[in-house]
């Protein structure tokens, strides 16, 4: 990835928060067959490894030989940035269009998990998570289903796990404009709902 010093996002919880906010990840494999991608909803574990699951359906599992490496591409929001924007270009009309952006790239020898125990737990915790999320207290349970109903499910799923080995992660957000672009590139996020792009500029150091 393109990275200028400049857009370079080294605040780890800035990168858990953009993973929290955006986990459907793009899990990207090159096999016998050629480049491989698939898009997958996944969690960081607290050892920092990726979980996920993917159906037995899905080749993927026989075409990597274990503990091969892949990359996972978390995408953010994302938003086109106009000259007009810019309170600067009365001034020179120095300006061109361009394209603010979050995303993570994570690097990892992916392994792949075919016993009931693990994808019901891998299952469990993506579950928790996201229902938690959506529906607070009123969350859906596994349990909420019957035995013979989830067992079904789960002998149609392989559980997978990332041993992350790098992360690189970028925040293109006006950083390198001066401050009465920036702050009118911010306020046009606000104004606009890019929310989260809106709040990371807020938290950057100007």
């Amino acid at each position: 990835m393109y990275l200028p010093t400049h857009f370079n996002e080294i605040d780890p919880s800035e990168i858990t928060t953009l993973l929290e906010r955006n986990p459907l990840g793009c899990l990207v494999a090159q096999t016998e067959q050629g480049l491989c991608a698939n898009h997958i909803p996944m969690l960081r574990a607290p050892s920092g490894a990726l979980i996920g699951h993917i159906a037995r359906a899905n080749d993927l599992h026989a075409l990597l030989a274990p503990k091969a490496e892949v990359m996972v591409i978390f995408k953010g929001e994302e938003s086109y940035i106009s000259p007009n924007l810019y309170p600067s270009k009365q001034d020179h009309h120095r300006h061109v269009p361009t394209w603010n952006y979050q995303v993570a790239h994570l690097y990892g020898r992916i392994s792949f998990q075919h016993d009931t125990h693990r994808k019901r737990a891998v299952v469990g915790q993506l579950t928790k998570v996201h229902e938690a999320r959506v529906n607070g207290a009123a969350r859906w349970k596994m349990s909420d289903a019957p035995d013979d109903y989830i067992g079904q499910m789960l002998d149609a799923i392989v559980a997978f796990e990332i041993e992350v080995t790098r992360v690189i992660a970028k925040s293109k957000i006006s950083q390198n404009r001066e401050p009465r672009d920036f702050e009118a590139v911010k306020q046009h996020m606000q104004q606009t709902s890019r929310d989260m792009l809106a709040q990371r500029m807020e938290r950057l150091p100007r």
